[in-house]
């Protein structure tokens, strides 16, 4: 197996995200959680999100409500779904402003962004980050281990990984997963490769194109 960058989505949550902060912090792997912006509004959540980056876990952007995909909305709320979550997390950003947007079910396309989402992104020097492995925890709590465990092995290069810290009780298996990869050679802990950061500090790289929709 390679390289491992482990991210989680859809936090933080109260009831889970303290249970994974644990495990990852006993096998010191670090993250990086990309966070639905709304929920920072409980204090319970926020204080989950400044846990993790006081641990030294990264933290980004998931935009505001996790609905419809950016590409399918109208310029104005889509750019609030950006801009509002940005002034939630404040501090927590990192010098990067990581944006991960929301692909609905993990599928890549110009659904992802529009014109108006990706021209604000670009203009406040955001770095976008997707994926290539969504082994389904978040419908599958049960056998996503072994999904995401396939997933690695069949990576000719970077993993980057996207797991959920939701209430559906995938979570619970975190620990096994991490360790059963680990004994079979994975490496967390890697940068994202290339192909997964189309956008980096407000410079559009190869390909950032096609995940915008002009429509």
């Amino acid at each position: 197996m390679v390289g491992v960058c482990l991210t989680f989505d859809n936090g933080p949550e109260p009831g889970v995200t303290p249970g994974v902060l644990d495990v990852l912090a006993r096998r010191r792997i670090a993250a990086t959680f990309f966070l639905v912006g709304e929920k920072l509004r409980d204090p319970a959540a926020r204080a989950c999100a400044e846990r993790a980056k006081a641990e030294g876990h990264a933290i980004g952007n998931h935009t505001l409500t996790h609905g419809e995909p950016l590409g399918r909305r109208g310029a104005e709320e889509a750019v609030a779904e950006i801009a509002e979550t940005d002034a939630l997390l404040g501090a927590l950003h990192g010098p990067d402003r990581l944006f991960r947007p929301n692909g609905g079910g993990g599928r890549l396309g110009p659904h992802l962004l529009n014109r108006a989402a990706a021209d604000h992104l670009v203009a406040h020097r955001h770095t976008v980050w997707l994926w290539n492995a969504v082994p389904g925890d978040f419908r599958d709590p049960e056998g996503w281990v072994a999904t995401a465990l396939a997933m690695l092995r069949a990576q000719r290069e970077t993993t980057l990984l996207v797991l959920h810290d939701l209430p559906n009780g995938a979570m619970r298996h975190l620990d096994r997963f991490l360790g059963e990869a680990a004994d079979a050679g994975a490496v967390f802990g890697a940068p994202p490769p290339e192909d997964c950061v189309p956008l980096r500090r407000g410079v559009p790289q190869p390909g950032f194109e096609r995940f915008v929709s002009e429509a």
